[in-house]
C-alpha cells in the first residue's frame, strides 16, 4: 500500500478503527520526545492528524466540528498516555497510600489533557481549506492549544509539541528567537507537510509543501550551527562548584526518623574525593545540594546548621533545597511551610533564600475544599503537609556570595517558558534544584531535564541543575 492508500484508509476510516488509528498516531509522537529524541518521527503523528481532520465529515459545521473533536481527543489521549506513563511511578513510592490513585495520574490526566488538541482539531476543521493551507491551519491551532494548556488552571506545559525538535541541539536554537510555542509552530508544520504527498491532486500540490518544510528544516539547522559556538563553557572566574546528587530513595527522603542519617550521608558525599583533582570540599567555592534536601526544617534545626558550618571550609557557601517555616499569622495554628532554596555560609548561618512560587497541583498543594475532602476519608497528597506548601510571593533573584545573581527555579518551575526569569535586573544564570526521585528509572527525569535545558536556550542564560535523583548538570546558554 502506497502513501495515497494509507491516507485514504485514514480518511475513510470509521468507528473503532479510526479511534485506534488516532490513538496510535498520537502515541507515536512520544518517540520524538526524551529520552529517545527520534525527532524525524514527528512526521507520523502530524501527517496522520491532517488525514484525520480530512475525514471528519458531516452535513453541518457542528457535525464536522464534533467529528474532528472526537478524533483529536483520541490522538491527544495517545500522545499524553505514551508521553506521561511514567507518572505512575510516583504512586508506587508509598504504594500503601497512593497505589489506588494510579489510574488518575496515568489515565485520567492524559484524558483531560487530550481536550486541548481535541478543540484544536475541531476549530481547525471549521477553518479547513483545501490544499496546503490546511497544514498552516493545523499548526496555528495546535500551537494555540498548547499555549492554553500551559496557562489554564495554573498550566501544565509538559511535552509541548515543540519539544519534539528540542532534542536536536541545533534545531533547538530557534527557541532563542521564537520560544517553545514558536518552535511548536515549526514542529507541527514541518511534520504535517508530507501529508499532501498522499492527498494532493497535482504534482505541484504534492511537491511544494514538503519542499518548503525541508527548506524550513534546513534553515533551522543553519541557524543552529551558526549560533552554537565550536566550544563553550559558562565560566566565572574564581568559582568552582561541587554538585552533590545523593540518589536517595524517595520513601526514605521524607521520613523524619532518617534525618540524622541523611545529613551524615550528604556531608560524607560532599567531601568525598572523586578524582585526583577533586579532593572533596577543599578548593571549591560553592557546594550545591538538591531540592527539599532534609526531612526536617533546616532553619529550625540549629544542630544541623552547626554541623554544616563545621564541615564547610572557610569562604565555601552551601546552596540547598530545604523546607522553610514562615511566621505564624494571627488566627492560624501553624506557620506556613515553603518549599525553599536556602544559602548557608561557612558559619552555619542562613544568609539568603527563595520560596517556590509555582507549586505543583496535588503534589504540593490542593484547593482547600479538596484537601479537606481527601483528608476526611483518610487520604493525603504526595507531600504530606497539612494544607500543603504555601506559595512564595514573587519570583525574586537570589544573591549568593561569589556568584552572579541567580534566577532560582525549584523543580516544576523550570517547565514554564517565558515565566522563569526573576524580577528586576537580568540574572547571570538559572539555579534549578529538583527532586525526580518520585519517577525512578523512567522517561520523566529525562523530559524534565530537557525542558530545563531549553529554558537556557530560550533565555540565553547558563543553568546549574542539581537533582536528588535524575540529571544534575551545568548547561551553557546553547
Amino acid at each position: 500500500m502506497g502513501l495515497s492508500g494509507i491516507a485514504e484508509a485514514v480518511i475513510l476510516g470509521w468507528g473503532w478503527r479510526k479511534r485506534l488509528i488516532a490513538l496510535f498516531a498520537g502515541a507515536s509522537g512520544a518517540l520524538a520526545l526524551p529520552p529517545l529524541d527520534l525527532w524525524p518521527l514527528i512526521v507520523v503523528p502530524m501527517a496522520v492528524a491532517v488525514w484525520l481532520i480530512d475525514g471528519a465529515v458531516g452535513t453541518s459545521a457542528w457535525r464536522r466540528f464534533r467529528a474532528a473533536f472526537a478524533v483529536g481527543w483520541w490522538w491527544g489521549f495517545g500522545f499524553f498516555l505514551a508521553g506521561l506513563w511514567w507518572l505512575g511511578a510516583a504512586f508506587l513510592v508509598e504504594a500503601d497510600k497512593f497505589a489506588w490513585a494510579m489510574p488518575l495520574g496515568v489515565v485520567a490526566l492524559p484524558a483531560f489533557l487530550a481536550i486541548f488538541p481535541a478543540f484544536a482539531f475541531g476549530f481547525a476543521r471549521l477553518a479547513w481549506p483545501k490544499g496546503a493551507g490546511r497544514i498552516l491551519v493545523l499548526a496555528v491551532m495546535l500551537a494555540l492549544s498548547e499555549w492554553l494548556r500551559g496557562h489554564v488552571l495554573t498550566g501544565f506545559p509538559w511535552n509541548v509539541y515543540g519539544m519534539m525538535l528540542a532534542g536536536e541541539i541545533h534545531l533547538a536554537q530557534a527557541a532563542s528567537l521564537v520560544g517553545l510555542y514558536g518552535l511548536t509552530l515549526f514542529a507541527v508544520a514541518i511534520g504535517a507537510a508530507p501529508a499532501v504527498l498522499g492527498t494532493a491532486q497535482t504534482p505541484a500540490g504534492r511537491r511544494l509543501p514538503p519542499l518548503l518544510a525541508l527548506a524550513a528544516l534546513a534553515g533551522l539547522f543553519a541557524f543552529g550551527y551558526w549560533r552554537v559556538p565550536a566550544a563553550s563553557s559558562p565560566l566565572v572566574a574564581g568559582v568552582k562548584l561541587r554538585l552533590m546528587q545523593p540518589n536517595l530513595p524517595q520513601d526514605a527522603k521524607f521520613n523524619g526518623r532518617n534525618g540524622e542519617a541523611i545529613l551524615n550521608s550528604y556531608l560524607a558525599l560532599s567531601d568525598r574525593a572523586t578524582s585526583p583533582t577533586s579532593p572533596g570540599l577543599q578548593g571549591i567555592t560553592h557546594l550545591v545540594w538538591p531540592e527539599s534536601a532534609f526531612p526536617f526544617l533546616l532553619g529550625r534545626t540549629p544542630g544541623a546548621l552547626s554541623r554544616i558550618g563545621a564541615v564547610l571550609p572557610p569562604d565555601v557557601t552551601l546552596v540547598t533545597g530545604a523546607a522553610r517555616a514562615g511566621e505564624t499569622l494571627p488566627g492560624e495554628s501553624r506557620p506556613p511551610i515553603y518549599n525553599a532554596i536556602q544559602v548557608v555560609n561557612d558559619e552555619g548561618v542562613i544568609v539568603a533564600g527563595y520560596d517556590k512560587v509555582h507549586l505543583l497541583p496535588f503534589g504540593e498543594y490542593l484547593p482547600p475544599i479538596l484537601d479537606t475532602l481527601i483528608r476526611g476519608v483518610g487520604l493525603s497528597q504526595f507531600v504530606s503537609i497539612p494544607g500543603g506548601f504555601a506559595a512564595g510571593s514573587a519570583r525574586t533573584p537570589l544573591a549568593i556570595k561569589g556568584l552572579p545573581t541567580a534566577a532560582p527555579l525549584i523543580c516544576y518551575e523550570a517547565v514554564f517558558p517565558g515565566a522563569v526569569a526573576a524580577r528586576g535586573p537580568r540574572a547571570g544564570f538559572f539555579l534549578n534544584l529538583t527532586n525526580d526521585g518520585w519517577f525512578g528509572q523512567t522517561s520523566g527525569p529525562y523530559q524534565h531535564f530537557a525542558q530545563a535545558r531549553l529554558r537556557s536556550i530560550e533565555e540565553g542564560l547558563p543553568l546549574v541543575r542539581v537533582a536528588n535523583t535524575g540529571i544534575s548538570a551545568v548547561v551553557d546558554p546553547y
